[in-house]
């Protein structure tokens, strides 16, 4: 069986997309994702996404880690399938849309390319040692670092995310450094098990934690630096709750073609 695909980036998390409103692919089988997520013996990605259609939303979103498995949130994933859902012009300018952690608005230029995507409220916001621990729609640890462009982001990542705490249920790891303007983030994502050249969820992590470790309240902007390029998260603090959340970037679609089901 061929299906066609889309592969999309959001400043370099790239994506395997699929227009499943006619549900044609039968998503229940980790084994073909991975297959289809490897970069050596499949398309290569560090997710795949399914468009579906349901009722009282524009569309919603299901995401599968690299490794095959169903999971939480992902930033980058949700402003790509945005982007995705203009191409295929289910949407215009704005949409409402579900992924598995609830609603999402989203607003895209005219162009297609640039998308601003509403994440969820964030209240709980806990330490671990000097660092902070929150969901944004999957579970972060932040910490601070300093000289991060030289630093091993996969095997700190690796040490932390695999210790006694997090090992059953996993969580991702960001590595944090302020600059001029904004900060450097790296990411060590569970699920790809490995770097990652940005994390939308995890760059609107580290956004909140350094308002908290700033002291910073009511309207705060914040650009962040990653691997693949440039983001931005803004937000509300009232030193209680974090409100109207919004990750910030590019997205764009790489190429497309068809594949092969039955390898």
């Amino acid at each position: 069986m061929k299906i066609q695909f889309y592969k999309y980036q959001g400043a370099g998390n790239d994506f395997i997309l699929v227009d499943n409103r006619k549900m044609a692919f039968d998503h229940q089988n980790p084994t073909i994702i991975a297959q289809i997520c490897n970069r050596r013996f499949g398309i290569g990605g560090d997710g795949m996404m399914f468009l579906q259609d349901k009722e009282g939303y524009d569309f919603e979103m299901i995401y599968y880690n690299a490794d095959g498995q169903p999971s939480s949130m992902c930033g980058n994933g949700g402003r790509c399938i945005v982007a995705f859902a203009k191409f295929l012009n289910v949407i215009d300018s704005d949409t409402e849309f579900l992924a598995v952690d609830g609603s999402h608005y989203a607003k895209i230029s005219a162009a297609g390319t640039w998308v601003s995507l509403q994440m969820i409220d964030v209240e709980c916001v806990t330490r671990d040692g000097e660092a902070y621990v929150l969901n944004t729609g999957s579970p972060h640890y932040v910490a601070l670092t300093n000289d991060l462009k030289h630093k091993n982001v996969y095997q700190d990542g690796f040490a932390i995310r695999n210790n006694a705490t997090y090992l059953k249920e996993g969580i991702n790891i960001n590595f944090v450094e302020p600059m001029e303007q904004g900060y450097f983030v790296r990411t060590f994502e569970r699920g790809v098990e490995d770097e990652t050249y940005a994390c939308g969820t995890g760059v609107t992590a580290v956004a909140l934690a350094m308002a908290i470790y700033n002291k910073q309240h009511g309207h705060i902007n914040t650009p962040v630096k990653v691997l693949g390029g440039n983001l931005n998260i803004r937000f509300d603090y009232d030193g209680q709750k974090f409100t109207n959340i919004f990750l910030e970037g590019p997205a764009m679609q790489v190429f497309n073609g068809t594949m092969d089901l039955n390898y």
